[in-house]
């Protein structure tokens, strides 16, 4: 007994030691025990939270069942809606403005500095064996020094599936060494493909469901969109649960930490490039070895939470000055002084569609901020004309006043956003202006500056916003570096 309380200690000075090598300062060790976990962390494409667990009419027994062993969270976000500035922000813990991937990586947008500090390579300093499979979608991609990688390229047409699941399995079977392995799936990017290798079993059709609440919208078309997001979503749950096996035949599951998130809303209206709920709010679901089992957690959370967490699993100390923090306390209970607001954003995408543009919410109330007020929002016209085969005065037409106004509003917004996320979930009426919630918005816009000087946001300056939105603008479709960092970086 004496010899393995020596084995141990020396095995917890050993990890406590690379963790000083890594960030220069030491925290408790990982877990609800001595060892650093493994990290099995698994992003899906363009999905919300549209999952059975999440009360979505969608079958995924796999995902309910992660969630069944874990801890769900129902107020998740990420920084901006977009590919690469959502893998950035979790892979920095900084917000797209903070480490520059504020547009797509395939549009020669980059971060402002290389050695930003990362999960991989502080993982790797700190022992850990690190592994992606699937796109990394962040410039430069040499920032992220990963041991191994496979299926890099993006496989949204989903070629050759059977490539994650074998990776996977030759990744974690490999070796003891702790390992990061961060899996990207293409579901439930557009196309919005039926059925790959016969998944799933039975398809669903229009004819079966409604469109996605959040676009106020039920147009057939947006129907059968509808119905093969969901397929993707289905087929999604079917792979996840494979890579879940995989890590329980390998012996190494109850030493490892999964989570699971989708990298943003779907690609329709009102999802993806926007600063509403259906773009930004994304299903999270955590399963730490130890931790209490079947939770639902309300509190506010962010993908920018994860590198803190990560470090908290690894045993060692996440860098100072992220804005993020470990969410492990929450996953053993209530935590009195968490967040109260959460901040999300909007620059640009591709160069089709900038529009800066911030948003922060409580538990109740959301404000947006539009520095561009007055203007046409060039994202509006992007997203009907390429995702829509019918005229959009016809679907528009069948729709209600108030969601026709709400999709004006959405065309060019005003300068401010207000909504009550109780009695409008779907942010369809605008409170800014309204005498009776004055409160409510000036609490969430000081709140908002005060956000904005803490992370030296240059957008703060509606002059710098419009700046930014002159220099996409005259840059058109031109696949260039713009001169952004001059005023961007903090």
């Amino acid at each position: 007994m004496k010899f393995l309380k020596i084995n141990v200690r020396k095995k917890a000075v050993r990890w406590i030691a690379r963790g000083l090598a890594a960030t220069g300062s030491v925290t408790p060790l990982a877990g609800w025990g001595l060892q650093p976990l493994n990290i099995l962390f698994i992003v899906s494409e363009d999905n919300g939270p549209e999952i059975g667990c999440y009360g979505s009419p969608v079958s995924t027994p796999h995902f309910d069942a992660l969630a069944g062993k874990g801890t769900r969270f129902d107020k998740a976000y990420v920084p901006q809606a977009g590919c690469s500035q959502s893998r950035a922000s979790f892979l920095t813990g900084l917000y797209p403005h903070q480490n520059g991937q504020i547009g797509l990586a395939t549009w020669k947008y980059a971060m402002y500095r290389p050695n930003t500090p990362n999960v991989v390579s502080t993982l790797k300093k700190a022992g850990y064996r690190t592994g992606i499979i699937g796109k990394l979608h962040v410039n430069p991609s040499s920032a992220f020094p990963f041991d191994f990688k496979a299926v890099p390229e993006s496989n949204f047409s989903r070629k050759n599936m059977a490539r994650y699941t074998q990776a996977t399995r030759d990744f974690i079977g490999k070796n003891d060494t702790p390992f990061y392995l961060q899996v990207n799936h293409p579901d439930a990017h557009r196309p919005f493909i039926r059925q790959v290798d016969g998944l799933p079993k039975r398809p669903l059709s229009g004819s079966e469901v409604d469109a996605l609440p959040y676009m106020g919208l039920n147009h057939p078309e947006l129907r059968q969109q509808t119905a093969d997001y969901y397929n993707c979503m289905m087929r999604l749950d079917h792979y996840v649960g494979q890579l879940l096996d995989i890590l329980e035949a390998s012996g190494k599951s109850d030493q490892t930490l999964v989570v699971y998130i989708g990298d943003h809303g779907a690609d329709i209206f009102r999802g993806k490039r926007t600063c509403y709920e259906g773009g930004v709010r994304i299903p999270m679901i955590i399963r730490w070895p130890g931790a209490p089992a079947q939770q639902v957690r309300n509190d506010l959370v962010s993908t920018l939470d994860l590198f803190p967490t990560f470090c908290a699993a690894a045993g060692i100390a996440a860098p100072i000055g992220l804005p993020g923090r470990s969410l492990k306390p929450l996953l053993s209970g209530p935590v009195s002084d968490w967040r109260k607001t959460m901040v999300t954003e909007y620059h640009v995408h591709s160069n089709h569609n900038p529009w800066p543009q911030r948003a922060i919410r409580n538990h109740q109330f959301k404000l947006i901020h539009n520095p561009l007020a007055g203007q046409e929002n060039p994202g509006y016209a992007f997203t009907f004309h390429k995702f829509l085969k019918t005229e959009e005065h016809i679907v528009l037409g069948e729709a209600s006043e108030r969601i026709q106004q709400a999709y004006a509003r959405m065309k060019q917004p005003p300068e401010f956003e207000l909504y009550d996320l109780e009695t409008d979930p779907f942010e369809f009426n605008n409170l800014a202006g309204n005498p009776a919630f004055r409160s409510q918005q000036e609490t969430l816009l000081r709140q908002l500056r005060a956000w904005q000087k803490k992370t030296r946001d240059a957008l703060a300056d509606p002059a710098q916003a419009r700046k930014l939105f002159q220099q996409i603008t005259d840059a058109g479709m031109k696949r260039s570096l713009l001169p952004y960092k001059a005023f961007m970086a903090p």
